[in-house]
């Protein structure tokens, strides 16, 4: 196979990532779906690491292989986000953990499509520097509001800030090294 040959493969595995991730946006379907886009995505990064050359020609491929990564940052996040919290609460009624926190820290599907889109596209545009501004951002915005919940009564909302912001983060990263390897 010729590097341009491995390069469309992994823009093709991306796609089906996308699919997937989409899929799992579905309460009834994330314990499926939402690991099939996680396994998806990493046949992805194989491809674009294992073959001594990858390649995509043209800006046109280029662009379309960002973009494909940063649609799969986006929408995949946040159900793989929800099935991390899935196994967190397997010992809690989850609806009652979700509600609690979400009580707490409104907008966090927003807040975290936004934090892997701007995560992905610092990496790929080669600044890892701004890693660090999307979480001191996030942290700082949210820090009143995890403060104010933990003076009252013990929600856990910032332990789930925590693991919630670790896994976006880890999917967004991932994500953006699929294009990076590429590259």
């Amino acid at each position: 196979m010729t590097a341009d040959n491995w390069g469309a493969l992994v823009m093709v595995l991306l796609a089906c990532a996308l699919v997937c991730a989409l899929g799992a946006w579905a309460r009834t379907a994330r314990r499926i779906w939402a690991p099939a886009s996680l396994l998806v995505l990493l046949a992805a990064g194989v491809v674009a690491a294992a073959p001594p050359d990858v390649a995509v020609d043209g800006r046109g491929l280029t662009a379309l292989l960002a973009l494909l990564a940063g649609a799969v940052a986006v929408a995949g996040g946040g159900p793989v986000t929800a099935l991390v919290f899935d196994l967190v609460d397997r010992r809690e009624a989850p609806a009652d953990s979700m509600q609690t926190a979400g009580r707490v820290l409104r907008g966090g599907a927003w807040i975290g499509a936004l934090e892997r889109g701007a995560i992905l596209a610092t990496l790929v545009a080669g600044w890892p520097e701004g890693l660090a501004v999307v979480l001191a951002v996030k942290g700082l915005g949210r820090y009143p509001e995890l403060r104010a919940a933990e003076d009252g009564v013990r929600t856990g909302a910032a332990e789930r800030f925590i693991i919630g912001t670790f896994v976006s983060v880890l999917w967004a990263c991932a994500c953006a090294a699929v294009v990076v390897l590429v590259r």
